[in-house]
């Protein structure tokens, strides 16, 4: 196994690409993939990496959220594909994604095409660039929970993502041991640490730092704050409900807070609104810019949430996680101890949230485990394989 000493995290790359013409076409639509990708297009475009050519390309899967994102860390796309319409189904979004990125692949003729994570602009940007000829770099790669249905569509759309990619980043040793079982050639693995971790930690840097304005949020001072997101397609309908059933129950004691920023989603404002709208303790707010959330999540007592990225980050401003899931593809967390599942069962949030709460040791085991998911510097190890893979170099596997 590498040490990190051998595996040159800090930016003193030994593979340079060969020529200025090396072009990488970087893919992503929502907010999610921007946060995870925004440090790593920093890092390509800042030395020792310049000599490279680093386009963006965005399918706006995800509008005002995206846009957020990217503003918060000044990149500026090359092509907008502006594909967001209202109740788009996941058929249509996949045809219209296909459909718009080959012409993109055409006029950019990269050398390597980067994508993140799991969604259906993940799916496609692999799938364009494989019809296209054109290897692919798979970021986040490895996470697994071996069921289509949870969480759908995105188990799929990772699987297949890794199927198509000739470079898998995988965020730990957990997840490149999937790939490994799955068949991926060791030689194309390499465990990096996660690029989300990169940008919470430097966001959290910058408002500790006085460096970011923080947010004005309607907190309340001698309250512990309960931050709940949940937004996922599994949990529509009847989880939903009992989700926002347990959030009111917990919002009954004189000692909590409820924040919770609304996803836009309709599926999930239609029921966050009916059943919580006006009561005591509960603020329901407008999607936070991704500073607005770091501050947020930074300044929480406890995350309630379904999110997997949050997951990640949560553990990294040092917060107790309750996972609104059955099934989780993020592991490590469990087994850390930072982060406990609950799935929709209302009983089960209400009960770990309350031990949380009430219990301070409890809650000082769980808030003070040492981040499973990366140090902050997983961008640029990512850069330095990239650098190699276009010069024709090779290098360590394990990065952390």
């Amino acid at each position: 196994m590498t040490s990190p000493r051998d595996a040159s995290p800090t930016g003193t790359s030994s593979f340079l690409p060969a020529s200025p013409a090396t072009n990488v076409l970087i893919v992503f639509g929502t907010r999610p993939e921007a946060i995870k990708l925004c440090p790593l297009i920093t890092v390509l475009r800042s030395p020792p990496f310049t000599a490279l050519k680093v386009s963006v390309c965005v399918t706006g899967q995800h509008r005002e959220m995206l846009d957020q994102v990217l503003s918060v860390f000044d990149v500026k796309p090359d092509w907008d594909l502006d594909l967001m319409q209202p109740g788009q189904t996941l058929t249509g979004l996949t045809a219209r994604l296909l459909a718009a990125l080959e012409p993109v692949l055409l006029e950019a003729k990269p050398s390597l095409v980067v994508v993140q994570g799991d969604t259906t602009t993940t799916l496609c940007g692999a799938l364009a660039a494989f019809y296209a000829g054109v290897p692919v770099a798979h970021v986040e790669a490895g996470l697994r929970t071996s069921d289509l249905s949870a969480p759908f569509p995105e188990e799929l759309n990772r699987s297949v993502a890794s199927r198509l990619a000739t470079l898998h980043f995988a965020p730990t040793e957990w997840a490149a041991g999937n790939l490994r079982r799955e068949g991926v050639p060791e030689g194309s693995i390499y465990v990096t640490g996660n690029t989300g971790i990169d940008a919470v930690i430097a966001i959290r840097d910058r408002l500790e730092q006085g460096k970011i304005t923080r947010s004005a949020l309607p907190l309340e001072a001698g309250r512990k704050l309960i931050v709940v997101t949940a937004h996922r397609r599994e949990n529509f309908g009847h989880g939903f409900a009992c989700i926002c059933q347990a959030v009111a129950d917990l919002a009954r004691r004189a000692d909590v807070q409820v924040v919770w920023p609304v996803h836009l989603n309709p599926n999930v404002t239609g029921t966050v609104n009916s059943l919580l709208r006006g009561k005591p303790n509960i603020a329901l707010i407008e999607p936070l810019d991704y500073v607005g959330f770091v501050d947020l999540l930074r300044r929480a007592y406890l995350v309630i949430t379904d999110s997997g990225g949050i997951q990640e980050e949560g553990p990294s401003v040092g917060k107790p996680v309750l996972v609104l899931r059955e099934k989780t593809e993020r592991p490590e967390g469990i087994e850390a101890g930072t982060v406990r599942l609950v799935g929709s069962n209302r009983d089960l949030i209400v009960r770990e949230a309350t031990r949380l709460l009430d219990d301070e040791a409890e809650y000082q085991r769980m808030a003070h485990v040492n981040n499973p998911y990366g140090d902050g510097q997983a961008s640029r190890r990512i850069a330095d394989r990239i650098a190699g893979f276009l010069s024709g170099g090779s290098g360590p596997r394990n990065l952390t």
